[in-house]
Formats: structure tokens, C-alpha cells, sequence
């Protein structure tokens, strides 16, 4: 009888991890890039900018949102941090 109350409890719990993965890859991927980018404006001497901060800070916190798991929330911000690089190399 045990088991019968266990097993849903186990596939829902099994269930609600699988749901964690949804961004993983696009958190990663931009990531990475936005890193990438980062240091080469920061090799063009732009690393001054207000805009190469507030980058550098978003991706703070997609790095520790990628930690813990909230994938869309660290693809959002390192997406946003892309845009404060280009900025950034151009100036602004």
C-alpha cells in the first residue's frame, strides 16, 4: 500500500526537475557569448563605461541565476547584458 502513495509522489518530483532544463542551453550559450564580449571591450579599452557596468552586473546575477537553476531568468539577463556591451563598444 505504501508503495502506491510513493510512486505518484516520486514521478511528480521526477516531473518537476525535468521541467528545470527548458533554457538551460540558451543560458549557457548566451553566457558564454556575452563573456566572450565582454573582454574584448574590455581589450578595447571600454571596461570605463557606465553601460560596460551595468553588463558586467547583469551578468553577475545570470551567473548566480544560472546556479540555481532559473535558466530563463539568466538567458533574459545575459541577453540584456549583450545589448549594454554593444552599447558600450559604441560608445554610449
Amino acid at each position: 500500500m505504501k508503495a502506491w502513495i510513493c510512486l505518484p509522489l516520486i514521478a511528480l518530483v521526477l516531473a518537476g526537475c525535468a521541467g528545470k532544463t527548458a533554457y538551460r542551453d540558451s543560458c549557457a550559450t548566451q553566457l558564454d557569448a556575452a563573456w566572450h564580449e565582454l573582454d574584448l571591450a574590455k581589450a578595447e579599452g571600454f571596461a570605463g563605461t557606465v553601460s560596460y557596468s551595468k553588463a558586467l552586473s547583469l551578468l553577475t546575477g545570470a551567473k548566480t541565476q544560472q546556479q540555481f537553476e532559473a535558466y530563463e531568468g539568466c538567458s533574459s539577463k545575459a541577453e540584456k547584458a549583450r545589448f549594454y556591451i554593444t552599447e558600450s563598444r559604441a560608445g554610449r
